[in-house]
């Protein structure tokens, strides 16, 4: 079991700012960042659309084939997959429709849920997610849940991806943040709620420092 003393848990919907404040924070309290989303994501790219039509053991065996680790503290860092460390090709957002996918699937949830405990057993951490703080560390003592509307979380995906160069639609990408918000929120298996003790905190009208700052209060003692 984790130990809950060094785990902060940091979830919300996609485009809330999530990974900026989490490698923030981390950085701020010098523990490690842990991005389990990209975990998804990974799955997500290497098995493709074909993952929900295939059989728990089919899955399993896929699983087996990677490793995940974390090196380096705050922003400096580092999941890797084998040994490899994870780069900006998960970064689209179609990769980010196929982790939603995936992240419907038990057998890929049970994995991933292990291997976070795992990591956080070696290394404290800030873990960002959907169910960090009510399924993989519920007994975490600092828990936040961020959120905004998908208008605004579309409109910084959108300046991300520009900034990133890859082509970018805001209509388009609100309508997927919707979609996906849809599957997160509503799925059987760990949807995205905040957690009964989370701290919630509306990003809509908050820049990143004044989230940072709202974060921070809860560490001044």
């Amino acid at each position: 079991m984790q130990n809950n003393l060094r785990v902060v848990t940091l979830d919300g919907p996609a485009g809330v700012g999530k990974t900026t404040l989490a490698k923030r924070v981390a950085q701020e309290l010098s523990i490690a960042y842990l991005d389990t989303g990209a975990m998804f994501r990974i799955f997500g790219w290497k098995f493709g659309e074909a993952a929900p039509t295939m059989t728990e053991e089919e899955l399993e065996a896929h699983i087996a084939q990677y490793t995940f680790s974390l090196s380096g503290f705050g922003f400096d860092s580092v999941l890797s997959v084998n040994g490899t460390p994870v780069g900006d090709e998960i970064r689209t957002e179609e990769v980010a429709a196929l982790a939603s996918s995936v992240a419907k699937l038990p057998v890929v949830r049970t994995a991933l849920k292990r291997v976070q405990r795992e990591i956080s057993t070696n290394t404290s951490l800030v873990a960002e997610g959907r169910d960090m703080g009510t399924v993989v560390f519920p007994s975490a003592k600092y828990k936040f849940f961020l959120d905004a509307t998908a208008e605004e979380r579309g409109a910084r995906r959108f300046k991300q991806l520009q900034e990133l160069g890859q082509p970018a639609d805001l209509e388009l990408i609100i309508s997927q943040i919707k979609e996906r918000d849809k599957q997160d929120r509503t799925r059987t298996i760990a949807p995205l709620i905040p957690a009964e003790d989370a701290h919630i905190i509306d990003t809509t009208e908050l820049d990143i420092d004044g989230v940072f700052t709202a974060i921070m209060q809860f560490f001044a003692d």
